[in-house]
């Protein structure tokens, strides 16, 4: 049990400071993150400059903050198009005829074959490569998860005494999803939402990386690491400090769901 404690107020610990540094960055940075000082380029860890300077002078700890900002945003809207498209798809799946369910999921089994990455270079090469499109690629990627999980977890609601009771009664399939259903599988989604934002993290950073996602000159924790790469030697600083707040948050996502998962999973708390 203190173990599942642990894993919980981790995971809570680790996102509130990403969430933290996301939302003090609204209002105040250290310097401007686009401001290009040459002058006070490559200077290492110091009392003015916490995490230094990159190669164009510009404040690291401040496009740090700002990238956790840019990072929580591209993860809300991405697994926020994920649930409102996944979840509904996954009970009409456990609630409809069989052979509905069955092509529902199929069409489900055919997205979840294309990775995340390669969804998000085909729409940046059909549409252009931004933000918004890597949203929506990761998005889309992410779907399937929630359509399974909310099908899982349907269908072991629908064998239920109340539902088989609701039934008899004549309600819809639409009252029975919403009354019954839902409520009781918003733990099993909360739990894919914190995994499905740690996997947007990563996806989001990648796309940055390759270029695929934000744009310049806003900061992005995947494209520090891309620019960090031709000074990795001499300066493994630039590459050690986005690479730890890409850790610290898909760490802290996956431990809080973890924990929310020992927490809100009835089963587990039976045999804690």
């Amino acid at each position: 049990m203190k173990t599942r404690n642990g894993n919980l107020v981790v995971g809570g610990v680790l996102v509130a400071l990403v969430v933290l540094a996301a939302l003090v960055s609204f209002a105040w940075t250290p310097y401007d993150p686009v401001q290009v000082d040459a002058p006070d380029r490559l200077l290492g860890f110091s009392g003015s400059h916490l995490f230094g300077t990159d190669k164009f002078g510009r404040d690291v700890f401040s496009q740090v903050m700002v990238g956790a900002r840019t990072t929580l945003y591209v993860g809300v809207v991405a697994v926020g198009i994920a649930a409102v498209i996944g979840t509904p798809l996954g009970v009409l799946a456990g609630l409809a005829p069989r052979w509905l369910g069955e092509f529902v999921m199929r069409v489900n089994d055919l997205v979840l074959a294309f990775p995340a990455l390669l969804l998000a270079i085909m729409f940046g090469a059909v549409f252009g490569a931004d933000t918004l499109t890597a949203m929506v690629a990761i998005g889309i990627a992410t779907t399937p998860s929630f359509a399974r999980i909310a099908r899982s977890g349907t269908l072991q609601v629908s064998s239920s005494e109340y539902v088989l009771a609701a039934r008899s009664a004549g309600r819809s399939r639409l009252s029975i999803a919403a009354r019954h259903v839902l409520p009781n599988i918003s733990g099993l989604l909360i739990v894919q939402a914190s995994v499905s934002f740690a996997i947007a993290v990563l996806a989001e950073a990648a796309l940055s990386f390759l270029g695929f996602g934000t744009r310049p000159p806003t900061p992005s924790w995947g494209r520090m690491l891309q620019e960090s790469q031709e000074l990795l030697t001499a300066h493994p600083r630039l590459a050690l400090v986005p690479g730890i707040a890409i850790a610290v948050a898909v760490l802290g996502f996956n431990l809080l769901g973890d924990g929310l998962r020992d927490r809100l999973d009835p089963r587990l708390a039976v045999r804690a």
